[in-house]
């Protein structure tokens, strides 16, 4: 029996490392150039996004969206008196609206680069790079 915080033993962590060195002997073994075709054929393609799966998130997000914006309207919009519950209303909506705008400047790529420990980076600042106009996909 191990816990996380102890290490395998040598014979268990020896294992993967002798099945990547056979791999690497196997895929380095071959010299001529119908081998090297073979093996480049044999490179599976880059993975593509499942367009059921973005759609599927795409519309929970929006019926997640269109819930809660309302629900924090009239929660905050019950707290006061019927004279100020317009305003309270108007404020919930300028607060999202400010929040949307806020995500598309820096919130994606605080949240979405490589940066440090805490917080990603501003590589993607203002959506730079998100979309590939040519092949119309996201980046």
């Amino acid at each position: 029996m191990t816990f996380a915080q102890e290490a395998p033993p040598a014979d268990v962590a020896a294992a993967p490392a002798a099945a990547a060195e056979t791999a690497e002997a196997a895929v380095a073994a071959p010299t001529d150039a119908a081998a090297a075709e073979v093996i480049a054929e044999a490179t599976p393609a880059a993975p593509v996004p499942d367009k059921g799966d973005t759609a599927w998130m795409m519309v929970a997000t929006v019926l997640v969206i269109l819930m809660t914006i309302p629900g924090l309207a009239l929660f905050y919009g019950g707290l006061v008196r019927s004279k100020n519950m317009l305003s309270v209303l108007m404020q919930v909506l300028v607060t999202f609206s400010l929040i949307v705008v806020l995500w598309c400047i820096y919130g994606y790529s605080l949240a979405f680069t490589e940066g440090n420990d805490f917080f990603g980076g501003f590589d993607r600042l203002l959506l730079r790079g998100v979309w590939d106009n040519v092949g119309g996909t996201f980046a």
